[in-house]
């Protein structure tokens, strides 16, 4: 690649406020992972984590980093059921602002981003991966809001009480929302968090879309018009996020990206923006998620790259400020004010 245009690339990186939409990093801390040390991935081609750290979210420029927090319709003896799960992700990353106060800092709002970057620290955002968290009860999302937690999915890899998943166990594609996949959609827009509609059936999806009063995203994904896969969503689901005022962010999986490098991702990003425009695109990694990344996108210090690559296809610098950071704070500023 040419050193100047990733030496452009970093000078935007510095000047905005890049963030990744969702890694499974938590999971990785409640087993002894350390936030604040670099660590290399283990595996070859950098496969299912050992992505994400404090150093290399600097390396990359990046402002911050929205962490996933798996919820599974599990109940298992000692641990709890998946409301518990999710608890204990967030103590983890709540210990990790303890540990490295001067680094990192859990914040919910694009202005905490901002304050975070001014500061010198890089920003933790958190957001839920599945309803099943709630456990059938909807005044946890108050609770969870309180927890600083910005988004939730609807759907994970298994059926809840809101509705069906795109895949998994109690998939269904003749099934919508629920009853109460209607009322959580609600009480996400009263509670002031983000309605995240990754891992939803497409029928699940265009009802919430259309149910939600504010913007939706989808946190990690790939379109089908670049690789038809049973994990990516078509044009009218993007139109429907467009429309909403939200925005989706792209994962770096080689399976739903259907390549290997990082003219993949670029296409899928790019596809979005020929869809709904500059302000629907943004970063959905899924690093630390048992994903495989593009060669070049090994781990979060490697984004700068991918930056420069699209510079290289034609992307002008506005239009990359969006993509990197600027459409989810737009979505956060109106959603969480």
């Amino acid at each position: 690649m040419d050193p100047s245009l990733l030496a452009r690339a970093r000078a935007i990186h510095a000047r905005c406020h890049p963030l990744d939409l969702h890694a499974d990093t938590p999971v990785l801390l409640r087993w002894g992972y350390d936030l604040g040390e670099r660590h290399d991935p283990i595996l070859p081609r950098a496969a299912a984590g050992f992505h994400v750290d404090l150093p290399r979210l600097r390396e990359g420029g990046m402002a911050g980093q929205f962490f996933g927090l798996p919820s599974w319709p599990l109940r298992l003896p000692l641990l709890g059921g998946p409301g518990r799960t999710v608890e204990r992700l967030l103590d983890a990353l709540d210990a990790a602002e303890r540990a490295y106060p001067e680094s990192f800092v859990r914040v919910e709002s694009a202005a905490g981003v901002r304050a975070a970057r001014a500061a010198g620290k890089l920003a933790g955002l958190a957001g839920i991966e599945g309803a099943h968290a709630l456990e059938g009860d909807l005044d946890r999302v108050a609770h969870f809001a309180r927890r600083k937690v910005v988004y939730l999915g609807l759907l994970h890899f298994s059926a809840n009480e809101a509705g069906a998943p795109a895949f998994g166990r109690g998939r269904d594609e003749s099934r919508g929302l629920s009853d109460f996949g209607h009322a959580l959609v609600d009480a996400l827009n009263a509670a002031r968090v983000i309605v995240d509609l990754a891992h939803i059936n497409r029928r699940g999806f265009l009802e919430a879309a259309a149910r939600s009063r504010a913007p939706v995203i989808v946190s990690h994904t790939g379109v089908s018009a670049v690789h038809r896969h049973w994990r990516n969503i078509d044009d009218e689901q993007l139109r429907a996020v467009a429309a909403s005022g939200g925005c989706v962010g792209v994962i770096f999986s080689r399976r739903y990206l259907g390549g290997e490098d990082l003219e993949i991702v670029c296409a899928h990003l790019e596809h979005l923006i020929q869809v709904g425009g500059e302000e629907l695109p943004a970063l959905g990694s899924d690093y630390d998620g048992m994903v495989t990344p593009p060669e070049g996108l090994e781990d979060i210090s490697c984004i700068p790259a991918l930056s420069a690559k699209l510079l290289e296809r034609g992307l002008g610098e506005r239009a990359l400020e969006r993509l990197l950071g600027g459409n989810i704070l737009r979505v956060l500023e109106s959603v969480r004010g």
